[in-house]
């Protein structure tokens, strides 16, 4: 009887959460479309655009060891909900200052500050909280309704961000996401967060351990994790090496192609559609049994699909024909981001012990930030100097060969030991490549 209460809650935390999610991130968004569009019509300036983009990123990369820290030790339902709430608070103050003096590009900035700060602190809660909301079966289910919010929020907010913006006041935005913000605390504030958790018991003298003995213990577990450890240099070496995409194929399609922003804009459109599709597959289908199998194949399609992004600046093709090819592109690249992200995170959710999460998911939180606009810098540099089409191929052959290494055979048999070559199991091709 207690089981059945247990999956029933299970259940409910199952679509809370991404209804919660749902919510927030089309909030989020739309608040930043109509910022940005703000900033840039207010000042006509790409500095002070780029300056927000840095106040979005350099906080979230500084307070990411402290979030892994605070999530282990404390109450991560009281992190979740207080991120949410300074949220609010941020916003609601941000409101406050526009009614009464005006938007300014000081509160703008602290306020994408405040903002990146709370992202950062829920976001390593929840995802540290997943295997404590919902039974190990529904692990899948879940990070995959998690993308399927991400998109529909991806597709949607630029859409009623352009509706709106113009239409109605900026103070409207920020209603509009305070409201937005309110419902999600409401949602979050009736789970629990501890259902199938399985975290230790901490004493008193346990609670004593200082931040750098809680972080060097998390680096100290991870040491003795070779398959997580192998799976993490796998994830930085694809944020790495996608920044030559990042770069490249904005480049590519208005620099070389001449393509208008509209097109432009349906092609980009296409990959938030591929990976829709595939966050919805992956919550009918059973659960993979080899997801570290199943995200090397979807890497290494990653990798040829760059390399395709390259192919019309070496052959002749029709402008029509040009557009029609990027959208398939972009629509299977979005399909293999899930493809390989979701059966990650689950394998991570389940071989991550509980009380080392927080840590764990920070560490790959702060590297993935750090390399992101390290990889674009260098990237922006090497298209001032080389041809586009070489970086690009050059870059996916480095991704290829790097997961070949990285997820080879006896690193697969490791992460699965049922693993057979040659065999189908579970309706899957054994074969390990």
């Amino acid at each position: 009887m207690e089981s059945a209460l247990m999956l029933k809650k299970a259940t409910y935390h199952l679509w809370t959460f991404a209804i919660s999610k749902l919510i927030s991130s089309f909030g989020a968004q739309v608040y930043s479309f109509a910022i940005s569009f703000y900033i840039l019509q207010m000042t006509g300036s790409a500095t002070s655009f780029a300056t927000n983009l840095l106040c979005n990123i350099l906080p979230r990369a500084l307070s990411a060891p402290f979030a892994g820290y605070i999530t282990d030790n404390y109450s991560r339902k009281a992190i979740a909900i207080t991120s949410q709430i300074a949220t609010t608070l941020a916003i609601g103050g941000l409101l406050f200052i526009s009614l009464t003096s005006g938007l300014s590009l000081i509160a703008v900035y602290v306020t994408t500050c405040i903002l990146s700060l709370t992202s950062m602190f829920s976001s390593v809660a929840f995802t540290s909280s997943i295997s404590g909301l919902v039974d190990e079966k529904r692990i899948q289910k879940a990070m995959s309704l998690n993308q399927m919010s991400i998109s529909f929020a991806a597709i949607g907010s630029p859409a009623v961000g352009g509706l709106l913006y113009g239409a109605v006041t900026m103070p409207t935005f920020l209603i509009t996401y305070i409201v937005a913000c309110c419902i999600a605390v409401i949602l979050e504030s009736t789970m629990n967060f501890k259902l199938f958790a399985n975290r230790k018991e901490q004493n008193v003298e346990d609670k004593k351990e200082s931040m750098w003995q809680s972080m060097k213990a998390g680096i100290s577990y991870l040491k003795l994790q070779p398959l997580l450890v192998a799976v993490i240099w796998i994830a930085f070496s694809v944020n790495f090496l996608l920044g030559a995409f990042e770069v490249g194929y904005s480049y590519i399609l208005i620099e070389k192609m001449k393509m208008p922003s509209q097109h432009f804009g349906l092609t980009e459109g296409a990959f938030a559609v591929g990976m829709l599709v595939v966050s919805i597959y992956f919550t009918i289908r059973k659960e993979v049994s080899f997801p570290l199998l199943v995200s090397k194949r979807g890497i290494i399609a990653m990798g040829l699909i760059m390399c395709g992004i390259a192919l019309p600046l070496l052959l002749s093709m029709s402008y029509w024909l040009v557009f029609t090819y990027y959208i398939m592109l972009m629509f299977g690249l979005g399909a293999m981001v899930i493809f390989v992200n979701t059966p990650m995170q689950v394998m991570l959710q389940k071989k991550i012990d509980d009380d080392y999460k927080g840590r764990i998911f920070s560490i790959l939180e702060t590297m993935s930030l750090a390399l992101m606009p390290l990889g674009m810098i260098l990237y922006g540099f090497l298209y001032d100097v080389f041809p586009a089409q070489w970086i690009l191929l050059l870059s996916a052959a480095l991704l290829i060969g790097i997961v070949l290494i990285l997820a080879r055979p006896s690193v697969l048999h490791k992460a699965h030991p049922q693993l057979i070559r040659g065999r189908k199991l579970n309706g899957e091709t054994g074969a390990v490549s």
